[in-house]
């Protein structure tokens, strides 16, 4: 995690306060569960779960450690199954995290990753109600608009919420394609490390 601290190290999480506005739902769904000592279950959702959805996940974890937030547990899904998608990998090894692969030749490889010392995250294309997600009891984060408009009900949520960014797959195949891809991450970096540290913040 040193890597990735120091990438949210050099964040400013100064929000606008419209997106602020947008993020408040998150916000006060985790600083119920903190102030309740009710373990808090994100699965962030997107259309293909290859890019921002996994993003989320990964960084919402990342932030929580960093912000010393403990009961937390954090997933990911889609309205359909793909694959991690290797741009969106490589943006987030150049942010610092060090994401396993269990089998590069597979269709839609596992990789892992090792948040703190008692927590992995396993990683892969899945559909938002697959097995490994919760399926009761955990928040839907609709991290893109397409899957706020294709999956209007996922089963099991006690809280739905809208914090929807845009796809960095328009940078693929672009010369400046790791510039859209780390962009996007940062952007959800930052946007994580703000709710993390309002929620901080709430339960002082």
């Amino acid at each position: 995690m040193t890597e990735v601290n120091t990438f949210l190290d050099g964040l400013q999480a100064n929000l606008s306060e419209e997106r602020a506005q947008v993020l408040e739902p998150l916000v006060s769904y985790i600083s119920e569960r903190q102030l309740s000592n009710e373990t808090c279950r994100l699965n962030f959702i997107c259309t293909h779960n290859a890019r921002r959805s996994h993003m989320a996940q990964l960084w919402a974890a990342a932030a929580a450690v960093y912000s010393n937030l403990d009961g937390m547990e954090f997933y990911s899904g889609g309205v359909e199954v793909t694959r991690f998608h290797p741009n969106a990998i490589a943006s987030m090894s150049r942010a610092g995290f060090n994401l396993l692969v269990d089998d590069e030749s597979k269709d839609n490889p596992l990789l892992f990753f090792q948040v703190s010392d008692g927590s992995m995250l396993e990683l892969f294309s899945k559909r938002f109600d697959d097995e490994a997600n919760p399926q009761s009891d955990f928040a839907a984060v609709m991290v893109c608009s397409d899957a706020e408009t294709n999956c209007p009900y996922v089963p099991g949520a006690d809280k739905r919420m809208s914090v929807t960014y845009d796809d960095p797959k328009v940078g693929d195949g672009k010369s400046d394609e790791a510039e859209i891809y780390d962009a996007r991450s940062r952007q959800i970096a930052a946007e994580m490390l703000f709710v993390m540290r309002e929620v901080s913040k709430k339960i002082d």
